[in-house]
């Protein structure tokens, strides 16, 4: 039977962003509103590309430098090249990697994400962020939540539109790990090409679901109260210790990597 939540006449975000990355797991709706939406904001395609490369250099520092062995990834959204545990595992093979998302396709999908090192582990959960307590519930069975936890929200805090709201989920998960985690968010923010985005949110608000809201860099900040942010602090995906992979144009995807101490 067809999970009735797997709707194919709507754009789906986890969809849409996998067509940009090159994906094949879409629908023809998320590939005619992914063209649309790169036609009123051109850099689209390239906040997705370096969204994923922040993925890529954020993880690498987690578990070389930062030595952490555990992460949590909410919204981890569809499998493309490059997932968390990938990134991870070839780094330090025994790292434990849990998924969250509440997309039913990224459901389907997950036999792919679960396959990771035999020394590590990779485990999925169908959650919401809207339900932190049930995501620790989950992620419990597989992580060690009196032990360094990295937890990645990446691309997923601007579809919790209520500030408070968001604000406390991210304190829930924060306070559920202990000294030594780290918090990382790549989060839409208006205060780079403000009418782009603003086109972008208003036209994916119309026609795409779940509906988001970009945040000023200001605003994200407060994601990482309490927290030591590591250098360069909150910036665009594409100035957070660049590599040759790195593109010099600015992304409307800020981002940020802190230390619970």
């Amino acid at each position: 039977m067809t999970d009735p939540r797997l709707n194919s006449s709507v754009p789906h975000s986890a969809r849409l962003w996998n067509y940009w990355l090159g994906g094949t797991d879409n629908f023809p709706v998320d590939r005619e509103a992914g063209d649309v939406i790169a036609g009123i904001l051109p850099s689209i395609v390239t906040l997705a590309q370096e969204d994923r490369k922040f993925l890529r250099r954020s993880v690498r520092h987690l578990v070389g430098e930062g030595g952490i062995r555990q992460i949590l990834d909410i919204g981890a959204g569809l499998p493309t090249a490059d997932n968390t545990h990938q990134v991870a595992q070839a780094v330090a093979p025994d790292t434990r990697v849990v998924y969250v998302d509440n997309d039913p396709l990224v459901l389907v999908h997950a036999l792919t994400l679960l396959a990771g090192t035999s020394e590590g582990r990779t485990e999925y959960v169908e959650a919401d962020l809207n339900d932190p307590a049930a995501i620790l519930r989950a992620a419990g069975g597989t992580l060690d939540l009196t032990r360094p936890v990295a937890i990645t929200l990446l691309g997923i805090l601007h579809f919790l539109r209520d500030d408070e709201a968001s604000l406390a989920a991210v304190r829930t998960l924060v306070d559920a790990v202990p000294s030594g985690s780290y918090l990382v968010i790549a989060h839409g923010c208006d205060d780079i090409n403000t009418d782009e985005a603003n086109r972008i949110v208003d036209f994916w608000n119309e026609r795409g679901t779940p509906k988001i809201k970009y945040r000023s860099a200001e605003q994200i900040g407060r994601f990482f109260d309490g927290l030591r942010l590591l250098d360069p602090g909150i910036v665009p995906c594409n100035r957070w210790h660049p590599d040759a992979e790195t593109g010099d144009v600015d992304v409307n995807q800020f981002c940020g990597v802190a230390i619970k101490e």
